[in-house]
């Protein structure tokens, strides 16, 4: 069953997401390292452990799950990893489709306001229809800026996804964009993964027909290569 049209947070608009832009710098991008299978047989799970340790994903179609079954979004698939690994994990999904990052602002505050209790982390992913509409890579920091900002005055963690622009948008472009990430996660003192969409664009084959969006199996390889960030950005439990 695919995912539902509506957001738990916001009416989720047509998807306008970004790989149609980034499939274009495959060749550009360094190949990411192998990770392990992320759907091969657990052939120990680990008992889950300790109390429950909260993610909040916020983000646009590649947190929300786009045209996916309910379980076989980013959130859901990182859960079940993460569970499987005997951490006590429940990482809620905040992506809503076609957000920019100005529209992720717009909705941090009533997100985190919102929630049953505060997030032990939070993955912030956004950026890529910022880099689709060409909307400039400072309008883009700003927003991002403010995002983790919001967070972090709730003294929550983040882990940012960073994307990055395809080389037909000119050298000057292409390095303001990629570099916001990065610097802002030294600005904040964030954890980040350089390039969220690594796996896919070396290998279409884990993207949609519209070539846009990760596949099920697409998703299972992006958190097979970011669980252990994900796992390292968690705090220690008190």
């Amino acid at each position: 069953m695919n995912k539902p049209n509506q957001s738990p947070w916001a009416a989720r608009i047509a998807a306008s997401s970004i790989a149609l832009a980034l499939a274009a710098c495959g060749a550009e991008a360094p190949p990411p390292a192998a990770p392990a299978e992320a759907d091969a047989p657990v052939s120990e799970e680990l008992p889950i452990m300790g109390p429950e340790r909260v993610i909040l994903g916020f983000g646009d179609s590649l947190m929300a799950g786009y045209q996916l079954g309910e379980d076989e979004g980013y959130p859901e698939v990182l859960e079940d990893v993460l569970r499987a690994r005997g951490v006590n994990a429940r990482v809620v999904d905040a992506g809503v489709s076609g957000d920019t990052t100005a529209a992720g602002l717009q909705r941090i505050e009533y997100v985190l306001d919102n929630l049953e209790e505060t997030p032990d982390l939070a993955i912030v992913e956004l950026g890529g229809n910022d880099l689709l509409r060409g909307l400039s890579p400072d309008e883009t920091r700003s927003n991002l800026g403010k995002i983790i900002a919001a967070l972090k005055s709730r003294d929550i963690p983040v882990l940012l996804m960073g994307m990055r622009a395809p080389p037909n948008y000119g050298p000057e472009f292409q390095s303001g964009f990629d570099g916001l990430y990065r610097d802002l996660a030294k600005e904040y003192d964030t954890a980040l993964v350089p390039f969220f969409m690594a796996p896919l664009v070396t290998d279409p084959s884990l993207l949609m027909d519209d070539r846009v969006h990760p596949t099920a199996e697409g998703v299972r390889e992006m958190v097979a290569a970011t669980v252990d960030q994900v796992a390292e950005a968690l705090p220690e439990e008190e």
